[in-house]
């Protein structure tokens, strides 16, 4: 794998980490500002939303200048942000930053995404853009729960300049080590619009919001559900967060590794055992060992569906991939925002705290669905052409005889 490769991780490191790390982070801050916590939280609401109109914002400026200049341009928009949250004297101020830092999050993972694919064979596209996403999901298991700690021991506002540093490092490791390639002839955001004409890569990206939906659907609600329901201190959520990262990490490269082997049969097996899995939840966290081992496979799972749903988009918007790639980065924001939401909704209704398991699961079942439908639709439009309907065999098209060497 190219070392250029490196530089992206490192990036999609400092991002991922700035994204989760704020969860651990709301109760200093919010008594740092004198906000109530709910108000505290839009600073995860602000990025989510940042994230989703981001995307396809960044990218369609990016059609302009070249994409590594554009992945520099993005790490620099991410070292402001966190600067500014650092530094940030009002929590409106926070609120800026913070959406600031989220509007390179699509469009980095977007343009990453076919960057790191353009660097390799085409048998090893779907493996270099999981290279890349470890950087997110090593974030998960290293960043965050090392952010929170210096934040809850020195404070939020150092976490947030370390942050910051860690773009100056991917930034220079992007201008150092990825290649000068040229804007490609020809590409217009009129041009990168046609690809949500196809059926396509609408399906896959439905698939990426209900799929990774599932995953947060249960782990919004990971705390209350782990101290209320398997019994778990206050202390051990954090530990429990490593698990999932740890999932993720594994889930992710496996996922990058057999998606270049047999990308729909990968997204059939991770998107039915995750469904399976986020059922069987409600059961296994009543039990401290068996919820510690469900949350690991729900983020191995989870995360197993991402580089195929991320080259899946790609293949398939071919001709103009940039914009879906980022578009389809701010559908797994949109899923976390409207599996959160849903998993909400069944807390209040009084189900108790395993409710949103099933919420995951019904999700990562319709994800299972429309993989179906999607094979079956481009298996229909593969269909060997020269057969026409009702004739006979008299009547096909001759074909052309082999010819033996």
């Amino acid at each position: 794998m190219p070392l250029a490769l490196l530089a992206l991780a490192i990036g999609a490191f400092g991002i991922g980490t700035t994204e989760f790390v704020i969860m651990g982070l709301l109760p200093q801050v919010a008594d740092d500002f004198g906000v109530s916590i709910p108000t505290a939280g839009l600073l995860v609401t602000g990025y989510a939303l940042g994230v989703m109109f981001g995307a396809p914002l960044m990218t369609a400026l990016g059609t302009k200048i070249s994409r590594k200049r554009m992945l520099m341009l993005l790490m620099g928009l991410f070292i402001v942000g966190n600067l500014l949250s650092a530094v940030a004297p009002s929590f409106t101020v926070m609120l800026i930053g913070r959406v600031v830092a989220s509007l390179a999050h699509g469009a980095f993972f977007g343009i990453g995404s076919v960057v790191a694919a353009d660097l390799v064979a085409p048998d090893k596209k779907a493996g270099a853009i999981a290279m890349m996403f470890t950087g997110l999901t090593v974030a998960n298991v290293v960043g965050v729960p090392l952010g929170t700690l210096i934040g809850q021991s020195a404070g939020w506002r150092l976490t947030f300049t370390i942050v910051a540093a860690l773009g100056v490092v991917g930034l220079i490791g992007i201008a150092r080590l990825v290649p000068e390639m040229p804007r490609p002839e020809g590409v217009r955001l009129r041009h990168e619009l046609v690809a949500f004409n196809n059926a396509q890569v609408l399906l896959a990206m439905a698939m990426t919001v209900l799929g990774f939906g599932g995953v947060f659907a249960a782990i919004t609600y990971i705390a209350p559900m782990m101290t209320h329901v398997a019994g778990f201190a206050d202390g051990s959520v954090t530990w429990l967060l490593v698990l999932f990262g740890l999932g993720m990490v594994g889930g992710n490269l496996v996922g990058g590794k057999y998606a270049d082997r047999a990308l729909m049969p990968m997204l059939y097996v991770s998107l039915g055992a995750l469904a399976l899995v986020l059922a069987l939840f409600t059961l296994t966290a009543h039990h401290k060992i068996l919820a510690g081992v469900t949350i690991t496979l729900i983020g191995a799972l989870g995360f197993a569906t991402v580089p195929p749903l991320q080259k899946r988009v790609l293949d398939q918007a071919r001709k103009a991939p940039t914009l879906a790639s980022a578009v389809n980065i701010g559908a797994f924001n949109l899923g976390n925002a409207l599996s959160a939401w849903l998993g909400g909704l069944v807390i209040s209704a009084g189900f108790g705290y395993t409710a949103p398991n099933w919420v995951g699961a019904a999700l990562a079942a319709g994800a299972l669905l429309l993989a179906f439908l999607s094979a079956a639709l481009e298996r229909r439009d593969t269909a060997p052409s020269a057969v026409v309907a009702g004739a006979t065999p008299a009547e096909q098209p001759e074909q052309p005889t082999a010819v033996h060497h």
